[in-house]
């Protein structure tokens, strides 16, 4: 039970004054930084620009309070945004609410059945293929508020929504392009100037004073491009009540899918956020309750009218490198929020949309690991490389469910022909042998002709059943000693094989003699029943021993 009980609990046991001071200074750090983030991230997914506060604010204190992360940072993601999108365009805000809470319940399942190291079993290629195609699909998205064109409705499918950008071409607003232009230019020109400056100055992000600058100017000269009022009418400064989903059990057949990938991939980027961390204070996360919490953060933020989250790489990091070292950091970043929603919440209406596509525009640029992606193409086996460009591929093409789930089933597959290729089954050659090379004989044992010794080596499973049908027998044959030393697993299809196999020869009045059979090899056929048909005494603990009852079998 120890691997579900909260971080919370254990960093109570060494706390101080001093800590709470750097946690609470932390968790102000990063709600500020959370603050455009968690908006822009909303409106791009396709909900009002409080949802993004309502899940920073609850899925937050629920992934602090009951994960197993001493620092992570939970609230909504750049890689939902595409699979958002594609739920609201299919089932509407209703469906994406059902579908959050039963990813919660997923992801609390996970936990409980102590699924955490599991997700350990996702191939890196499928990770870094649905990452930069969700860059990819979240870079184009922002380009109508970019670039300010005058469109009524976006298409969702990738393909449609390039050829309607080029139609619009001639509606672009300048005014709202150059905007965009210098909130991207402040990106990257402000944490150059934030290095120099004293104190809480250095920790202003640079989306934060992109946002403030362009607002001001947009407002002050009135310029005439799209905010966030305009678009969405006033914002609610309320805190959110929770609010019980009308559901039904097709709404439910529907979005189970949806729900489980939102769930895969709450737990991937939550746990990969978690060991990166881990990695910058020294300490261990644990898993199970991660995803315990990461499942009660996003049931409460469905109910809540939030939408899903998960641990967030970027501002855990932050919260690591401004002092944070316990949840509470996570707590305050929650409080943080909580008064700008209810203070500051009308003042966001005058945020220009394209400053916030900017922001995304970064964000997107940011969170492809281009380098790794060539990399990858230029060094992997071919295998591999197919499984990257697939995953790749059909998020942008098609969406993110079909990608990982294609890219799961390519690798497995594609894994399996890899091992079945390195299960082989080697006869033993006989000093006397054609082929014999000089010197070879010396390293050869001199046995009858009438034993048959025949050695396999890799795991044996369903795709490598075809080789036990290499093991044959001569009309001189009275003896067939397998070697099973490198066979370290066997499945039921391989032993029905070998089963039929130790039948066709005994029936041939030839006695079968297994020799070093592994542990779980051994189980498993005393299990099926092969080891009573082979009888005991014909498994020998080595080579040796198994030849020399061999050779006294024959004699």
């Amino acid at each position: 039970m120890n691997e579900l009980k909260p971080k919370l609990f254990d960093c109570f046991k060494d706390y101080s004054g001093k800590q709470l001071v750097k946690d609470i200074i932390a968790g102000v750090i990063v709600g500020i930084i959370a603050l455009p983030l968690s908006i822009a991230l909303a409106i791009a997914s396709g909900v009002g620009p409080e949802q993004g506060l309502y899940t920073a604010i609850i899925a937050g204190f629920f992934i602090a309070v009951f994960g197993g992360s001493s620092v992570q940072i939970g609230g909504p993601t750049a890689a939902f945004v595409v699979i958002i999108y594609g739920i609201i365009a299919k089932y509407g805000t209703s469906g994406l609410t059902v579908a959050t809470i039963m990813a919660g319940i997923i992801l609390v399942i996970f936990g409980i059945f102590h699924f955490g190291s599991l997700i350990k079993y996702i191939p890196y290629t499928i990770t870094c293929g649905f990452t930069c195609g969700i860059a990819v699909t979240l870079f184009v998205g922002q380009l109508k508020d970019f670039f300010g064109f005058r469109m009524e409705t976006v298409p969702s499918e990738f393909v449609d929504k390039l050829i309607a950008y080029v139609k619009a071409l001639g509606t672009t607003n300048l005014i709202a392009l150059i905007l965009g232009l210098g909130a991207v230019l402040i990106m990257m020109i402000w944490p150059k100037i934030s290095e120099k400056l004293p104190g809480f100055l250095s920790t202003i992000p640079g989306s934060l004073m992109a946002i403030v600058i362009t607002t001001v100017l947009a407002a002050v000269a009135k310029l005439p491009v799209n905010t966030i009022g305009s678009v969405y009418g006033e914002l609610s400064s309320k805190f959110p009540t929770p609010t019980i989903p009308d559901v039904n059990f097709e709404m439910v057949k529907e979005l189970i899918q949806p729900a489980f990938t939102i769930a895969i991939l709450a737990g991937i980027e939550s746990l990969l956020s978690a060991v990166v961390s881990d990695g910058m204070i020294g300490d261990t996360h644990k898993s199970n309750a991660e995803l315990v919490g990461q499942g009660l953060g996003n049931i409460f933020s469905g109910l809540f009218g939030g939408i899903p989250a998960t641990g967030a790489i970027a501002r855990t990091a932050a919260n690591v490198r401004n002092g944070g070292r316990s949840p509470i950091a996570g707590i305050t970043h929650c409080v943080t929020l909580t008064l700008v929603l209810l203070l500051l919440m009308p003042i966001a209406a005058y945020i220009p949309m394209t400053t916030l596509a900017a922001v995304l525009l970064v964000v997107a640029f940011g969170m492809a690991d281009w380098k790794a992606f060539t990399r990858l193409i230029k060094t992997a086996p071919k295998s591999d490389v197919l499984v990257l460009v697939t995953t790749f591929l059909l998020t942008v093409f098609f969406d993110l469910v079909v990608a990982i789930e294609v890219g799961v089933v390519m690798a497995a597959i594609l894994f399996m022909k890899r091992m079945s290729d390195t299960t082989g089954i080697q006869a033993w050659k006989y000093i006397d042998d054609p082929d014999v090379t000089p010197g070879e004989a010396e390293k050869l044992r001199e046995i009858p002709r009438s034993i048959k010794v025949y050695e396999i080596s890799g795991p044996l499973f369903f795709a490598a059943t075809d080789r036990i049908m290499k093991i044959g027998v001569e009309k001189t044959t009275q003896v067939v000693i397998i070697r099973m030393r490198a066979v370290t697993a066997i499945d039921a299809s391989a032993l029905k094989s070998l089963r039929e196999l130790v039948t066709e020869i005994r029936n041939k009045d030839i006695r079968v003699v297994f020799s070093h059979v592994n542990e779980q090899p051994l189980k498993a056929m005393e299990k099926d029943g092969l080891a009573e048909i082979v009888g005991q005494n014909n498994f020998k603990a080595d080579i040796v021993e198994a030849l020399n009852y061999a050779e006294g079998i024959v004699k």
